[in-house]
């Protein structure tokens, strides 16, 4: 388990980091003139280069958004794990996730199709059935900073337990007084919906700062995927006297 969310972390995280390693070179030669691809007859103009810079932001989403729905189907592979659990070997916050997904708690339904919840439900109590079918709402995208994490981690039924410098550096004002992680988001729904442009989004900013801001969201993320790893590998997500030895 530990090995499939640190590679496919680090898959995504070496996309972030080849694309900001081109920004830095292009920046470099910027220093020297107007920058230019080999063989272009234009260079690339300020406002072409505070586009590119802009994709950073979406990139550092894209990379939050997978580290979670990476870490939230770990859990939910684990409670499945080959039908080898009950509803009842699960923890409280865990049942409590399951039973949401059963009954469709938190859908609009028909009192017809509410009732056919609560009966698939109570069949599959009544016959003490596995669980072989979970998967966990994690509600709609776009909404992933360090808050927002460390809230569905205590919905899960476990405490995101951050070193000091890691957590001070994602909690400590980035710019617009937003950490790392809140800015990304901010930034990431504002031009998925057209409220800011890529020129503007990318403003007064340098290859320095996207650096410092990745290095600030990697770490933070690295220790998700560590808490995480750690919830389903000694078996928290079950109750104490169902956890192997």
């Amino acid at each position: 388990m530990s090995l499939n969310l640190s590679m496919g972390f680090q898959e995504r995280l070496a996309e972030v980091e080849a694309y900001l390693e081109f920004l830095s070179v292009m920046e470099a030669q910027a220093q020297r003139g107007p920058p230019r691809i080999e063989g272009s007859e234009h260079p690339i103009s300020t406002q072409q280069q505070r586009i590119l810079y802009s994709g950073v932001y979406l990139q550092l989403y894209n990379l939050v958004e997978a580290t979670m729905t990476r870490c939230i189907e770990a859990v939910a592979g684990a409670a499945r794990d080959s039908a080898r659990w009950k509803p009842g070997d699960l923890s409280a916050s865990l049942r409590r996730e399951w039973v949401r997904v059963i009954a469709r708690t938190h859908v609009q339904l028909t009192p017809e199709h509410r009732l056919e919840s609560a009966l698939s439900l109570c069949e599959h109590l009544v016959a003490s059935l596995p669980i072989s079918t979970f998967d966990i709402e994690k509600g709609g995208g776009g909404n992933w900073d360090d808050s927002e994490i460390e809230s569905f981690s205590s919905r899960l039924g476990f405490k995101l337990v951050v070193s000091k410098p890691v957590y001070s550096a994602v909690k400590q004002p980035f710019r617009d007084d937003l950490g790392p992680l809140a800015l990304v988001k901010q930034l990431r729904n504002r031009l998925a919906h057209g409220s800011i442009s890529f020129a503007q989004c990318a403003e007064d900013t340098t290859v320095e700062r996207l650096v410092d801001l990745k290095n600030r969201t990697v770490a933070y993320l690295r220790e998700v995927v560590d808490c995480f790893t750690k919830y389903v590998e000694s078996f928290e997500y079950l109750i104490p006297e169902r956890r192997p030895a």
